[in-house]
């Protein structure tokens, strides 16, 4: 539903959204390696940036949602368990990994399932195809973020963030060519340095998730960090400060920057 602000602007309809942090432990015994995509500049939100793999939550992960059983969805609501479905199905689609899914033996060899989806088969049809039943307690909630009507975008992204472990491997994931052009690993302070040194683009909420991420030395301790910080909805807001406006979000979510002059900020 739209909503109209008090001086007329009338907010689009919002659009769940869901994306997922892949972490995987680094052989070397560095932080953990985070995979991180590279955009393609012609896509309409954040363009040319570098992100996380996920997507828009479709009509489709809501009826999968609703046609599993309790054993799988744990008591979770729909919206909670379409948008795990589809972090699941858009990291096959723009990553070439098949994650959070039991009956996978090699997350990375899912070429025939990815073919599927760009094909228009859904994530319950390549399910029942290869016998993947979805493994959502494996996707741990980190956060959960929304921009306010401020950003006049003709789009607005309710958009969850979902940790998984990738394990000790460096899974070969591959571009789809089409929303991506660039798949890396790199640990959450690596590509926070790219940033700096203008090699990548990163947005708002990338940065100050990476930012969080780069708190921690395991998989683990993100995850204790997360139940530390129960998932509220994140909302920006502008801060008119004396020596200009910033971009900012409470200090409650767990993040150490809360600001950034809104001047520097990328919003997507």
């Amino acid at each position: 539903m739209s909503d109209q602000t008090d001086d007329g602007y009338i907010e689009p309809e919002t659009k769940p959204a869901a994306t997922m942090v892949i972490m995987h432990r680094d052989p070397a015994g560095g932080a953990p390696k985070i995979l991180m995509m590279e955009r393609v500049k012609s896509m309409a939100f954040a363009g040319g940036a570098a992100v996380f793999p996920g997507g828009k939550v479709d009509p489709e992960d809501f009826t999968y949602a609703e046609a599993l059983g309790d054993d799988v969805t744990l008591g979770l609501d729909r919206d909670e368990v379409a948008a795990r479905l589809a972090v699941i199905r858009e990291t096959i689609e723009e990553a070439g990994l098949a994650l959070g899914l039991t009956g996978v033996d090699d997350p990375a060899d899912c070429e025939a399932a990815r073919a599927a989806l760009h094909g228009g088969a859904t994530l319950a049809d390549i399910c029942g195809e290869f016998d993947w039943t979805p493994d959502i307690v494996k996707l741990v909630p980190w956060a959960r973020w929304r921009p306010p009507a401020f950003e006049r975008t003709p789009r607005i992204f309710d958009t969850r963030f979902y940790l998984i472990d990738a394990g000790d491997t460096e899974l070969n994931a591959v571009v789809d060519a089409t929303e991506n052009k660039k798949l890396f690993w790199a640990s959450a302070e690596e590509t926070l340095s790219l940033a700096e040194d203008g090699k990548v683009m990163i947005i708002f909420p990338t940065r100050r998730n990476l930012e969080r991420l780069a708190q921690f030395g395991s998989f683990d301790d993100a995850c204790t960090h997360a139940a530390d910080f129960p998932v509220r909805t994140v909302l920006t807001y502008i801060d008119d400060r004396p020596d200009g406006k910033y971009l900012s979000i409470p200090g409650d979510h767990g993040y150490p920057v809360i600001a950034e002059p809104l001047s520097k900020s990328l919003r997507g």
